[in-house]
């Protein structure tokens, strides 16, 4: 019998306090994944926001047997996908917004000016490289290269085989070289 996973634990202990725990371990994977794969600040903030608010939602109606066998990581990236997908499709059917009310993401006064521009640029140009990529690969690539997911994990994420993930993967990293992305 495989062991349980300590999130899985906590949460059988206690909800709350479980799903405290698996906020704190899984907090910064779901939001990079959400920088990466919208390519704005507030945009990541916000999916994060949601994806956590649902499997709060959906833990609280899941019994023991379910808790004991959830393998928390991969659960909620595919709880978080399933959000994203559908902010995607939310925001296919509204009309794009008026730019100039956009916010403009701010520095955080505690870093270095010059570090802070350079990774910012690096950032954005990452982030408009994977914006051209068609959905089913920025997703691949994100999860695999951004996030470190293996394989496995990114096909029950996305819900496709493992060697459909690996193509994904391959064509997103190709696209991305002829972008001028990657060396």
């Amino acid at each position: 019998m495989d062991a349980i996973d300590p999130v899985s634990k906590a949460l059988l202990d206690d909800l709350d306090e479980g799903f405290a725990q698996m906020y704190a371990a899984y907090r910064n994977l779901v939001f990079s994944t959400a920088l990466r794969l919208s390519g704005n600040w507030s945009c990541a903030e916000d999916l994060t926001a949601e994806a956590f608010l649902r499997a709060y939602r959906a833990l609280t109606g899941y019994d023991r047997d379910r808790l004991a066998a959830l393998q928390p990581r991969a659960w909620l990236m595919t709880v978080f996908m399933n959000s994203w997908r559908n902010a995607v499709r939310t925001k296919a059917r509204k009309p794009p917004p008026d730019l100039r009310e956009e916010p403009v993401d701010g520095v955080d006064p505690r870093q270095d000016v010059e570090a802070a521009a350079e990774r910012r640029e690096t950032g954005d140009e990452l982030a408009g490289l994977l914006g051209q990529l068609p959905e089913e690969q920025r997703a691949a690539v994100v999860l695999r290269h951004v996030v470190d997911l293996p394989v496995a994990e990114i096909a029950t994420v996305l819900r496709i085989p493992q060697g459909t993930v690996k193509s994904h993967v391959s064509r997103g990293l190709q696209r991305l070289r002829a972008l001028g992305g990657m060396r």
